[in-house]
């Protein structure tokens, strides 16, 4: 079962694959550590967060270092929207992105 990634406008913009996070064209674009949410280079973005990437406001986690590259995995298909969703703390998917 694929767990999607969402923005706080519903629209599904990643899903997690194992300890990584990758971007809806297969791509990986971050790594999972328990609940803290890093770039595939290393730098914390924040908390995995239900189905969201926010912003908890804990501090910083650090850098953990860059993997490697898992690869791509794959286009899983869109989902669909599910509805705008905030959970009370800002969106930083975007910031993988970056």
């Amino acid at each position: 079962m694929t767990i999607y990634l969402y923005d706080s406008r519903g629209n599904a913009v990643g899903y997690v694959s194992g300890k990584y996070i990758h971007a809806m064209n297969g791509s990986a674009i971050g790594q999972i550590n328990g609940s803290h949410v890093h770039k595939l280079s290393g730098p914390y973005v924040g908390e995995l967060y239900r189905d969201m990437v926010v912003n908890m406001h804990l501090g910083n986690f650090g850098n953990i270092g860059n993997p490697g590259n898992p690869g791509n995995a794959g286009n899983p298909g869109n989902p669909g929207n599910r509805g705008a969703v905030t959970y009370g703390y800002p969106d930083v998917f975007q910031e993988l992105l970056l």
